[in-house]
């Protein structure tokens, strides 16, 4: 689904404004059932995660700031997903000039969209931050050859929580301003027919402004997918490195659990949004094919793996940082053994909680494994 209209629609479907276009199983069942599932998921695991970022971990790094936005920024995706299950379920009852309709266009869509690519920069700073980190703390056989041509400023940068802050601020802006505009402009200028329906043509295509919109955000995916895919093998030819070197049975752990990060987290990008972004340049080209009905229902289940990262990430976290699987074991405990009580718990309990995070976390970047 994109902002606008278009041209018009391919010879192989026939249908009119007035009518749904090529109504399957997966329009009418799949997508508003795994959207809705979604929401049920993504919801409450991300409620969870930011309070635990937010409440219960005491001494903040850069990871931790970068994983609390990218939180937020699941929470907002989790708040879409049942206008687009109403969407994809009666888009072909609702009227294209309905407030449903214009909702779910210019509103809801923008939303999913602008939220699907902050998380993908968020997930690129994560990983120069975890690169600078171990460049900076672990030593190989010889000097990086990335600490000895970038400037000293740029690791030190990374390492601090003010800087990660900024940075995401700074996402959120470049973001919002990037796709409200386009939302803006077309949710002004579109001329809406009165019989047409909201699922048609028309709006799957997208028109000439969102086409182009579509295109550099395609670009700008694939350059912030190399740069994450070049900063993690370059941290694993650090990593492989430094074990020929290192004899301290924690460092090597250390850079046996940086290895499995690495990799769970590459799979993860790779799985949720590198298809889509492959298939979206297709779809656009080969609008005009007698496949075009086929290529629309997989474009829109791409989508919906793409956003289906914002149910999957707080798993990641808990898999890969110990000092926030510690914080949520604490409070799921602590609520299970005083279910009248606030999650929060007693002063005793969180102080105690504060005491296990400041020493937890002190290390927790490099020496207990949270390494995103």
């Amino acid at each position: 689904m994109d902002y606008t209209p278009y041209t018009p629609p391919p010879d192989n479907c026939s249908f009119s404004s007035g009518f749904s276009l090529c109504p399957t199983a997966a329009t009418s069942f799949f997508l508003p059932s795994a959207y809705a599932l979604l929401f049920l998921t993504a919801l409450p695991g991300n409620t969870l995660s930011l309070w635990v970022f937010l409440r219960c971990i005491s001494t903040t790094s850069p990871t931790h700031v970068y994983l609390s936005h990218l939180s937020i920024s699941n929470l907002v995706l989790s708040l879409t997903t049942p206008f687009l299950a109403s969407y994809y379920a009666w888009g072909s009852v609702w009227t294209l000039s309905g407030v449903l309709c214009q909702l779910v266009l210019h509103g809801i869509t923008p939303m999913l969209y602008i939220n699907i690519y902050i998380s993908l920069m968020i997930l690129t700073w994560v990983a120069l931050s975890r690169f600078a980190a171990l460049i900076q703390r672990t030593h190989a056989s010889r000097p990086s050859v990335c600490k000895t041509l970038l400037p000293h400023g740029f690791f030190t940068h990374l390492g601090r929580a003010s800087f990660a802050s900024r940075v995401c601020a700074t996402m959120w802006v470049l973001a919002v301003g990037a796709c409200v505009p386009v939302a803006v402009y077309y949710s002004v200028n579109e001329a809406i027919s009165a019989k047409a329906v909201c699922y048609n043509p028309e709006v799957e295509i997208g028109g000439p402004l969102s086409a182009g919109f579509c295109v550099i955000a395609i670009f700008m995916f694939f350059f912030f997918y190399l740069l994450v895919l070049l900063s993690y093998m370059t941290v694993l030819r650090h990593i492989r490195r430094s074990r020929r070197n290192t004899v301290i049975t924690t460092s090597q752990g250390l850079l046996g659990r940086v290895f499995r990060n690495i990799v769970v987290i590459q799979v993860v990008l790779s799985v949720c949004l590198l298809p889509y972004h492959i298939f979206k340049p297709i779809f656009i080209s080969l609008q005009s094919m007698m496949s075009f009905c086929l290529f629309l229902q997989v474009k829109n289940c791409l989508l919906l793996l793409a956003a289906l990262r914002g149910s999957t990430d707080p798993a990641m976290y808990f898999l890969l940082d110990k000092t926030f699987r510690r914080q949520t074991l604490v409070l799921l405990e602590s609520s299970r053994s005083n279910p009248g009580s606030r999650a929060t718990g007693s002063p005793g309990q969180k102080a105690d909680r504060l005491g296990d995070g400041n020493t937890a976390t002190a290390t927790a970047d490099l020496s207990h494994g949270s390494a995103l």
